[in-house]
């Protein structure tokens, strides 16, 4: 894994949570991790990872993503064991 995924995801496992982590790097993690990353409706995403379909709505007109987000992308990803 590379350097920027690495603190990507460094920043997604951060306590407290982080509200400044760009979605554009999340997104890039994502497809690192082996997603496949879809548009939907909007500003909405779908993430086909694990197994699984998740949607997302990509933050606008700020790049960040907001700390509910990045809780859930959290649990998502400690629960299917990706580690630092």
């Amino acid at each position: 894994m590379q350097r920027k995924h690495k603190k990507t995801l460094e920043l997604i496992y951060s306590r407290p949570t982080s509200g400044n982590i760009n979605w554009s790097d999340i997104e890039s993690l994502f497809k690192e991790l082996g997603a496949d990353v879809s548009e939907r409706a909007g500003s909405r995403v779908a993430v086909v990872l694990f197994g699984e379909v998740r949607v997302f709505h990509r933050p606008h007109p700020s790049p960040n993503t907001d700390k509910g987000a990045v809780a859930s992308i959290r649990k998502w990803l400690e629960v299917n064991e990706v580690e630092l």
